[in-house]
Order: C-alpha cells, then sequence, then structure tokens
C-alpha cells in the first residue's frame, strides 16, 4: 500500500468520525468541532485528488465562516440549548432515518458492484482544477454567476444582522446560569398583585374588616 492510499484512507476515517460526530454529539459545541474535523478531512481529500482550488474553498468559505457562522449562532441561543425530549414526530424521524440508511447502503452496493469494471477517463491537461484555472474562468465566462453569489451572501449578512437586532434587550440565560442564579438568590415568599395596585402576601392571616357598630 502506498502512502497515497493510506493517506486517502485516513481522511476518509476522519471524515467519518467527524460526521458520526456531528450526528451523535448532544453539545452544540461538540457538534460543531465534529464538523470541523469533517471539513478538514474532505479538504484533504480534494489535495490527494490534485484538486487545490476545492481544498482552498474548502478551507476558507466552509471551515473559516460556516463553521464560525454556527458557533456565533450556538452562543446566541446558549451552548446548553438541547433539544426537547418529548416523543412527538419518533415515528417520522426513524422512518426518514432508515430511508435515507436503505438509500446509503443501495449507493454503496452500486458502487462496489462497478468497481471493477474499467471505465475511461479523458485525459486533462496538467493546469486542470488548479487555483489559475478555475480563476480565469470565474472573472471570463462565470463572471455574472459569481457577482450574484456574493449578492446572495450579502443578503445573508443582512438577514442575520435583522435577527440579532431583534433580540436586543433579550437577555437570555443558559440552564447553568439559572441554576446558578436559583441557587445564590434568597427564598422570598410569593406575592401576587391585587386588585388596585393592593399586595396580598400568602401565608399571612388577612384582618377582618371593622364591623361599625349602630348606636341603640
Amino acid at each position: 500500500m502506498t502512502i497515497g492510499a493510506i493517506y486517502s484512507y485516513a481522511c476518509a476515517a476522519l471524515a467519518l468520525a467527524g460526521a458520526i460526530s456531528v450526528v451523535v454529539a448532544q453539545n452544540p459545541i461538540r457538534s460543531a468541532m465534529g464538523l470541523l474535523l469533517l471539513i478538514l478531512s474532505v479538504a484533504g481529500l480534494f489535495i490527494a485528488l490534485d484538486a487545490q482550488f476545492l481544498a482552498a474553498i474548502q478551507l476558507i468559505v466552509y471551515a473559516g465562516a460556516i463553521v464560525v457562522l454556527f458557533l456565533f449562532v450556538i452562543m446566541l441561543l446558549g451552548p446548553m440549548s438541547v433539544a426537547p425530549t418529548d416523543r412527538r414526530g419518533v415515528a417520522a424521524r426513524v422512518f426518514g432515518g432508515g430511508l435515507f440508511a436503505l438509500a446509503g447502503l443501495g449507493a454503496l452496493f452500486a458502487v462496489t458492484r462497478a468497481g471493477g469494471r474499467p471505465m475511461p477517463v479523458p485525459a486533462v491537461p496538467p493546469t486542470f482544477g488548479s487555483i489559475d484555472s478555475i480563476g480565469s474562468v470565474f472573472f471570463s465566462d462565470a463572471l455574472v454567476p459569481f457577482e450574484l453569489s456574493s449578492a446572495l451572501l450579502m443578503v445573508a449578512v443582512i438577514g442575520a444582522l435583522a435577527v440579532a437586532r431583534g433580540r436586543q434587550g433579550v437577555h437570555s440565560l443558559s440552564r447553568a446560569e439559572r441554576d446558578v442564579a436559583d441557587s445564590a438568590a434568597p427564598p422570598t415568599e410569593a406575592v401576587h398583585s391585587g386588585v388596585f395596585s393592593h399586595e396580598i402576601h400568602l401565608g399571612e392571616p388577612i384582618a377582618a374588616p371593622a364591623v361599625r357598630k349602630e348606636p341603640a
């Protein structure tokens, strides 16, 4: 086995481990770190395929922007946020997961069955897939789609600013912060506001109204 094959198998194993950690981990920050491992492993596979541009895009766009955006959203919602524990929709989730697993196994079986057949691959120039060749295509034939993608990113930034501005003034505590605040706060009696701003304290005797006696 050559060094290139060992490198490819190692990147594939790391990508599989990162994908499993994204799905299995209950902590969202650990899921984001698993996604980062997956992205780095896929970038390594692109380097093994001599696709330097795709590897650079994988590192710059996904690892450098998308994962950071996910971390911002996690910090905005609270790192201790967990999914609800109710069992509503379990049947639909199990059905969807089983269907996806069957589709994956079918695709894997089809690939392994057709793996022994020789597939003709056309010859490509040495600069195919390099940063120079793709950059020249971007700024000549694909200039308009490239600029439209930048406009799409601008719309996403404006939407994120609108969401962050709508949450200004709303302070949300995580579960750990709420537990610390509840344990540090002194016990207080329940106070209820009554009608006309009169307060009724629970546990205190209510004085009977004075009875006016009429003179005989």
